[in-house]
């Protein structure tokens, strides 16, 4: 039975963390690196793959595999590998920041991989550098013309907007997307545990970049039922399209169609909740796939109707890297 929730929307959509470990160091989520854990013990290939089976078995049809940086796991080619033989899941994405991008793009292709996002906050390579305290630029641009040549679905870029930072940087991204089909998302600045202070002096509205699209002939498209949160644009004379996600935008919340699942084995119901189930101790055994069933309905019965992000709660979330974003 699909999973749906007691407001009607139901979940077609499943980011799932690999890790937690990341090896840039962004203002906005890990200023200070990663901090080592050593009692973590991320989900193991067969805890990988009881997790999307069940989710499967309730209608997922996608499953992005998140981070940190997931491509910082040696197995991360077996695991878009198995994950691509599990019916019904028809689109495996993954968010990456494209450190080794252009080395294993065509594995990961051949694996199983079908879309695949970049983080890339500034293509002036000095913001760039500054933003995610390394200096990588230019290997991640050789990442994303290698993902371009392989040919995957479809190719995102990821910018989380910054006042001051990046903002003003919408004609270079128009300019890079003339000519490329990709689709240029910003993302607005979101609030952690962590990184509040960061939020209260960077945070920029979409609306801006919105309103420019809008005025320039940039026409919304209509969403697929697992699709993610952004609002696309197109444009005739671009092969690129625009996503904006603004989660502070008025009824953000209203077609949420995604679940998480972190690096530890915790289902979360949204980005900015609680400290989520726990559902490792049921992946355990291939004979716990109806108890875990069970589980993920009973949890979902419970989501709530929105994020509080308005009211300042953003729930005990530390920083993004922690369940994938």
């Amino acid at each position: 039975m699909q999973l749906s929730d007691s407001f009607g929307r139901k979940f077609y959509y499943l980011r799932l963390s690999i890790t937690d470990v990341c090896n840039f160091k962004c203002e906005y989520c890990l200023p200070n690196g990663y901090q080592h854990d050593k009692k973590n013990c991320f989900l193991s290939l067969d805890e990988i793959r009881r997790t999307v089976a069940a989710f499967a078995s309730v209608g997922t049809e996608k499953i992005r595999i998140t981070g940190g940086e997931p491509a910082l796991r040696k197995d991360l080619t077996q695991i878009i590998a198995m994950i691509s033989e599990i019916a019904p899941i028809k689109k495996i994405a993954m968010t990456t920041n494209g450190y080794n991008l252009a080395k294993n793009a065509q594995q990961w292709y051949d694996a199983g991989l079908n879309q695949i996002n970049i983080s890339v906050d500034s293509l002036n390579p000095n913001s760039f550098n500054k933003i995610t305290g390394v200096n990588r630029f230019d290997q991640v641009m050789k990442g994303i013309d290698k993902a371009l040549s392989v040919g995957f679905d479809k190719i995102k870029i990821n910018s989380v907007l910054i006042k001051n930072f990046n903002d003003h940087e919408l004609g270079l991204f128009l300019e890079f997307i003339r000519i490329r089909p990709i689709e240029m998302r910003f993302i607005e600045l979101m609030e952690c545990g962590d990184t509040n202070t960061f939020f209260e002096q960077y945070h920029s509205s979409g609306d801006l970049i919105k309103r420019q699209l809008e005025g320039s002939g940039w026409q919304l498209e209509e969403k697929a039922k697992d699709d993610g949160p952004a609002l696309v644009y197109s444009h005739p004379g671009y092969l690129g399209k625009i996503g904006l996600i603004m989660p502070y935008s008025k009824d953000f919340c209203t077609t949420c169609n995604r679940l998480r699942v972190s690096s530890l084995g915790k289902m979360h119901l949204c980005l900015f909740g609680d400290y989520g189930t726990d559902i490792r101790h049921l992946l355990q055994r291939d004979d716990q796939q109806s108890q875990l069933v069970s589980l993920l309905h009973d949890s979902v019965a419970t989501k709530e109707v929105s994020h509080y992000l308005h009211q300042g709660n953003t729930g005990q979330t530390p920083h993004l890297a922690s369940i994938g974003g």
